[in-house]
């Protein structure tokens, strides 16, 4: 009989046991729940950083990447994400509906079209910039070339230039050789590229006898040189609109660096890269 007892109180010492163990597993589980969760939930309030997406065009490339820099140094809690290619293609993300903030075009057209669709809140946009069309040859090029005009030269056999639907310095450049009257010699030579950057490094590297691109760019190498801006009246004024995208999700601080980059301070930045602001 005292074996029996024995042996029952045993067993519900050992259920005991077992059930205050668990007691104190789940009551450390849970506090660690409680701790981790809200360590995470304080860490994210504490370090989460707000993403404005911008897409720039790629003429832009150097200047924003100065400015971006200098902007999220003095915003701790934004965080730039540029995104680059020619205005045209950048338009087509936007109608897509591809994830942007702000939008700064190398050309009015892009902007206009964004506009004519209800795409851009159109209170936003502003003319921002200024840039000039140029032509550039290799820096040891030996043509001797000093004009748009050399372009009908027979020594002359391929000339980089961007795509006419989706990079406005394509666009520029065809409207500047229909108006000297000879685009139709020089679509013979085009060779096409799908953004700005793209043609200025077929000339650095002399796959192309030249090129027509901005003066920003030509001004972020010595490997081009400019032998002519594009005759006064042979095209439209290069401005670059910007403006915050219809969709976005952080409207008021797009706003905030598009206001930052019409400031003294990012103009005078602009300048160090060969743009002037717009009238």
């Amino acid at each position: 009989m005292k074996n029996i007892r024995n042996k029952v109180k045993k067993f519900f010492a050992a259920v005991l046991t077992a059930v205050c163990v668990m007691s104190f597993a789940a009551c450390g589980s849970s506090d660690t729940n409680t701790t981790a969760s809200g360590g995470e939930a304080t860490t994210a309030a504490s370090g989460a950083k707000k993403e404005i997406v911008v897409l720039a065009a790629a003429s832009l490339t150097d200047v924003c990447g100065e400015l971006e820099k200098m902007y999220e140094e003095k915003n701790k809690d934004i965080d730039l994400v540029f995104s680059y290619a020619g205005s045209g293609a950048l338009q087509t993300q936007i109608e897509e509906g591809a994830p942007a903030d702000l939008f700064i075009s190398a050309a009015k057209k892009q902007m206009n079209a964004l506009k004519d669709k209800s795409l851009m809140k159109e209170d936003t946009i502003c003319n921002l910039l200024e840039n000039k069309v140029v032509l550039i040859v290799p820096a040891e090029s030996t043509l001797g070339l000093t004009s748009f005009e050399d372009m009908k030269k027979d020594e002359v056999k391929m000339i980089g230039i961007g795509e006419l639907e989706s990079v406005p310095a394509g666009q520029y450049a065809k409207t500047i050789f229909t108006n000297l009257g000879f685009w139709d010699v020089v679509e013979k030579k085009a060779n096409y590229g799908t953004d700005v950057r793209t043609v200025l490094t077929w000339v650095e590297s002399g796959e192309v006898d030249c090129g027509v691109v901005y003066a920003t760019d030509a001004y972020t190498t010595d490997k081009v040189k400019i032998v002519a801006e594009a005759p006064e009246g042979s095209c439209d004024k290069v401005i670059y609109p910007a403006g915050v995208v219809g969709a976005s999700k952080n409207a008021d601080d797009a706003t905030a660096f598009l206001n930052y980059l019409k400031s003294d301070e990012a103009m005078k930045v602009f300048e160090k890269y060969g743009f002037v602001k717009a009238e």
